[in-house]
């Protein structure tokens, strides 16, 4: 039993990725699924959808290489966040779709909360703001809007989870209605600083507690799940961006890491004690092992690889990913666009749900390699964003090394021009699969697998670090454009 699976569910698609005794990936099973656009700004995922991609590519890649249950020591999940779901206690039904954590339709509740003075308490309590993004306003919805859920939630015949509650809740036939502390804190109804469910708050958005799920440590007793063909434990669990802060061994305070997928995220671990951010960042749990929780500070982006998608499906301008940056390599360089992709609202440090994309800077000569250009500055742009605002949370980063992981990573050109306009060194690893192995580690120590946090950290490898080459001047004048695009699209939204 040396063998660590993790389930990695995604926004776009699942994956199961097996590791060795020595934390080496040995195997990858990948399944994309339908994305659900019912309204302008709602993203939905059918529940169904979910779990056969999650039951099939766990099956898959353990058959793949020849393994059954009794090879694999331990489960790690690692899940997209705030995408909220509601099922019948008994019978596993969903009452409605999986509304994702882009889906922006409580924008009006939240505003009207806000005029109703609450986001201070809510921030006060639980370090979010009051934004559509969260699960909380989510649940509210599915509860009013879905016909008897509210009467059905309180007579204790629903049950509200992320995805990783509800994956658990399947892998182990209904036995564990369960989450972890770092999706717990995503919810919006969870107090960070007590550990516990917030009754005022949940009271606030109108959601009855007997819902909610059992609230434990990272790596814990999660149950047991009969997926391959045996008894196999589920002992890790985290939201994928606290995956990929452990993953990264991000363990010291100030260290640093920011998340390239679907959206963007950037992690700051500030240790044992919240911050309250002057700058619309978020307060959230890093980790919890052992009963104590490592705070972070956290910046949300919504569109960073979406951006590229974009390009592709929406535009038809690359064939895939990995031609974007090599048409951006091509553009003109006296042209410079400029491209806020508020597709679903701007996140961090805006918090503006009713921003939309706009595009700066066009001129007759613009074609799809400043469009790809733009494209990828947009990231670049938004993650300094990002920093600017931790920076002056914390009284300064010092000298900043930031650890970038997920699939935009893997650009050359997207990561120096990061580099580049941070005006700091940009540390890709080895594995860059850190989601997965941040909760294959969390699972895999609970199991006696793998090494401690120590061990763990002393086992992260660098393969490439990008350095600043853009002028200080450069980079001053590129930002300030940007800040201007910025200024311009939140003008627009009003």
């Amino acid at each position: 039993m040396t063998h660590i699976l993790a389930i990695d569910q995604g926004t776009t698609s699942s994956r199961a990725i097996l590791f060795d005794g020595a934390m080496k990936i040995v195997g990858t099973a990948q399944q994309e699924f339908t994305q659900h656009f019912p309204d302008s700004g709602w993203v939905e995922h059918d529940v169904a959808d979910i779990w056969r991609s999650v039951e099939a590519t766990c099956r898959k890649v353990v058959a793949d290489h020849g393994l059954s249950a009794k090879d694999i020591a331990a489960i790690g999940i690692t899940n997209q966040r705030e995408t909220t779901l509601v099922w019948d206690r008994k019978t596993g039904e969903p009452i409605h779709r999986a509304i994702v954590w882009q889906d922006r339709r409580t924008a009006k509740f939240c505003e009207k909360l806000k005029q109703d003075g609450h986001e201070t308490t809510v921030t006060d309590r639980t370090g979010l703001l009051l934004d559509p993004y969260f699960s909380g306003t989510k649940l509210s919805w599915l509860l009013e809007n879905v016909d008897g859920a509210r009467a059905r939630a309180e007579a204790g015949e629903l049950l509200f989870g992320t995805v990783d509650s509800y994956l658990i809740w399947k892998l182990t036939d209904g036995a564990a209605h369960v989450t972890d502390a770092t999706n717990a804190c995503r919810t919006m109804l969870y107090n960070i600083h007590e550990g516990r469910w917030d009754e005022e708050v949940c009271g606030l958005l109108g959601v009855p507690l007997a819902m909610l799920p059992e609230v434990r440590d990272c790596a814990a007793e999660f149950g047991t799940t009969t997926l391959l063909g045996g008894q196999v434990p589920i002992l890790g669990v985290a939201g994928d961006q606290q995956a990929a802060t452990v993953g990264q061994a991000c363990f010291g305070k100030g260290m640093l890491k920011s998340t390239y997928g679907t959206g963007c995220f950037a992690l700051l671990n500030v240790g044992a004690t919240p911050v309250r951010s002057q700058n619309r960042l978020l307060g959230t749990v890093a980790y919890q092992l052992d009963g104590v929780p490592t705070y972070a500070l956290e910046g949300s982006i919504f569109i960073a690889g979406a951006v590229v998608q974009w390009l592709r499906d929406g535009l038809g301008i690359i064939g895939k990913a990995a031609d974007t940056g090599p048409l951006a390599e091509k553009a003109d360089p006296h042209q410079r666009l400029y491209l806020v992709p508020a597709f679903t609202g701007l996140g961090a440090p805006y918090w503006d749900a009713e921003a939309r994309g706009a595009i700066y800077g066009l001129t007759r000569g613009s074609g799809p390699a400043e469009f790809a250009r733009a494209a990828l500055e947009s990231v670049g742009y938004q993650t300094r964003d990002l920093l600017e605002a931790m920076a002056s949370d914390v009284g300064g980063l010092g000298e900043t090394v930031l650890r970038v992981d997920g699939g935009m990573s893997a650009s050359d050109w997207s990561m120096q021009f990061l580099s580049d306009l941070l005006g700091a060194p940009v540390d890709r690893p080895e594995v860059r699969e850190t989601t997965a192995l941040g909760a294959a580690w969390l699972a895999g120590m609970r199991a006696g697998v793998y090494p401690d946090q120590e061990g763990f950290a002393k086992e992260w490898r660098l393969e490439r670090r990008f350095e600043p080459e853009m002028s200080a001047e450069e980079r001053a004048a590129r930002y300030d454009g940007w800040r201007d695009a910025v200024k311009r699209t939140l003008t627009a939204a009003r």
